[in-house]
């Protein structure tokens, strides 16, 4: 197998659980699809035979990892853009036929080329900023052969692309219009034919539920996790995004593996995410285009030392965000994350929040080489900078994905 010595880094191994696990002018050796070792750059002794990559005082970070996305769908919604500019809400606009079933028209419409042609640059953009991991969520079908079809396509992403896809299924993501009023008739049919089928074609590695007003109740929802669990699948579940439901200590007390959004999550509730390993996934692009005020439970979430993970919820809807920089910035600037709290959100957080920990998420010996060079030196400047992508070299499961352009030699 191959061997690459990276030398003068600074790495920002995101070992341990808090700050950056800095270790400046350091040494790494990647040996296969595996980092074989990590040293001060003064305890080295160059291997024969291996590549040498001088990073040259250059930041060096775990592939970053986007743990809640909606990459693929139909069409776009830049009406309801305007429309909630002039002040229409998101509820309003769902139970008018538009938000999520103006998305579920479109995708049911599309081929699955159709689909894949229009998710691949929205996820060539998220390549671009180093992420090495992304999650793909269905639920934009609500039906079970346009649900597969979504799956299928974010399978086909992950091929083409050669970057690893976690594929999520929520069929309950809205009730249709074909079951008007009948709800639990729909949930039925997601848990003993959708969920299956989808399963059955190994298109699944989670499943997750969207439990709100405008979409499936706690009881709802512990149907289709009672089904999941039939499956041995892991659970994920969009919760307390627009109000209280009890979804967060529902899916916490059921060890699900993040609870995503949680805005109106209360304080007192967050002492039920303490020891099950749910992870707390903050989504401030939705926070932000929906120009929303309710601040999720930060510092609660802080005190009881649960993993705080963000992603994009790249969506057409309420967060059309492919930028996971961006968000690292929005997550400081709206939620009063530090830089270090949102480079660990991308990287070992995520991880975790995707059942991945073991492998990914962190720079450190036996796990993936999974890794991002950036032209810079303090890891701070991922989250300060706006609009500047100082990605300039990408490492997955030790292959090149985008070998660094200067300053490497044999």
């Amino acid at each position: 197998m191959s061997q690459t010595l990276f030398i003068h880094a600074q790495l920002a191994t995101m070992s341990g659980l808090s700050g950056y696990g800095l270790v400046e002018d350091a040494a790494m050796l990647v040996d296969g699809d595996r980092i074989k070792w990590i040293r001060p750059m003064d305890r080295v002794q160059t291997p024969a035979g291996v590549e040498i990559v001088d990073c040259k005082g250059r930041l060096v970070t775990p592939g970053l990892i986007d743990c809640h996305t909606h990459l693929v769908y139909g069409g776009d919604r830049a009406d309801e853009f305007e429309l909630r500019l002039e002040g229409a809400s998101y509820e309003e606009i769902a139970k008018k036929g538009g938000g999520i079933l103006s998305t579920v028209n479109a995708t049911r419409a599309a081929s699955e080329a159709e689909l894949l042609d229009q998710a691949g640059p929205r996820l060539e953009q998220l390549l671009s900023e180093g992420v090495t991991t992304v999650e793909i969520k269905s639920g934009y079908g609500l039906d079970r052969d346009t649900e597969i079809k979504m799956l299928r396509v974010a399978r086909r992403l992950g091929e083409i692309y050669g970057i690893r896809v976690k594929k999520t299924f929520l069929g309950a993501h809205a009730l249709p219009p074909e079951f008007e009023a009948r709800a639990d008739d729909y949930i039925q049919q997601v848990c003993e034919d959708m969920l299956p089928r989808a399963h059955a074609e190994g298109l699944v590695d989670a499943v997750d539920v969207f439990i709100e007003s405008i979409a499936f109740s706690v009881e709802q929802a512990e149907r289709v996790f009672d089904a999941a669990a039939k499956l041995g699948l892991p659970l994920k579940a969009h919760v307390e995004q627009l109000s209280n439901l009890g979804g967060a200590v529902m899916a916490a007390q059921r060890s699900a593996l993040s609870v995503d959004h949680i805005e109106y999550l209360k304080d007192s509730d967050v002492t039920y995410l303490v020891g099950g390993g749910t992870v707390a996934v903050l989504l401030p692009g939705a926070f932000y285009v929906l120009r929303e005020t309710q601040l999720p439970p930060i510092e609660a979430l802080r005190e009881h030392k649960i993993p705080i993970a963000i992603a994009t919820d790249s969506n057409p809807g309420s967060s059309p965000v492919n930028s996971l920089l961006l968000i690292m910035n929005m997550a400081c600037t709206l939620f009063r994350l530090t830089p270090a709290e949102a480079l660990r959100g991308v990287t070992s957080n995520a991880a975790k929040a995707l059942g991945l920990d073991s492998e990914i998420g962190s720079l450190e010996a036996g796990k993936q080489a999974d890794l991002v060079i950036w032209d810079i030196k303090r890891p701070a400047h991922l989250a300060y900078q706006i609009g500047i992508n100082s990605c300039v070299g990408v490492m997955q499961a030790g292959n090149w994905r985008k070998p660094l352009a200067t300053g490497t030699e044999k």
